[in-house]
């Protein structure tokens, strides 16, 4: 069986800013972590990176501007590889919605626990820089 970690929130801001957060280096580095870098097109690879500790590689496989976003995990130190993480969009209320999957995993252990807490403290980091200018992302000030 396989299992995944889910996240429904709004963000106050137009589905294209959070696109934009979503979708290029530059906005993932705002609210994930300081240490982004890659391509940010159809079957481009990002590194995320998160101090000395080297985080996972997603390669870009489907992207609908202002839609949707999904990425795979090819190359992780953490059982993430071959995770699909899905980024939906939707207006709602003036507001944008978003759907948020961490898909693959085959048990709801530990590990599965911790990052879907780390998710949510993420996407709330992915809140606040689409609806204020500053994410609290590994490494940054903010992230204190």
């Amino acid at each position: 069986m396989k299992y995944s970690i889910k996240h429904l929130f709004h963000i106050d801001a137009p589905k294209e800013k959070v696109f934009e957060a979503i979708s290029t280096i530059e906005g993932l580095s705002n609210w994930w972590t300081t240490q982004t870098k890659g391509g940010d097109g159809l079957n481009d690879t990002i590194q995320f990176n998160f101090g000395s500790s080297i985080g996972p590689e997603m390669k870009i496989v489907d992207l609908k501007p202002f839609e949707e976003l999904i990425w795979e995990c090819t190359a992780s130190q953490h059982r993430w590889k071959r995770h699909t993480f899905i980024f939906s969009l939707d207006e709602n209320e003036g507001k944008t919605q978003v759907r948020f999957s961490h898909n693959g995993w085959t048990e709801q252990d530990d590990f599965y626990a911790i990052c879907s807490f780390a998710w949510g403290r993420y996407l709330e980091s992915l809140r606040q820089y689409c609806q204020t200018g500053k994410g609290a992302a590994f490494g940054s000030l903010e992230y204190r």
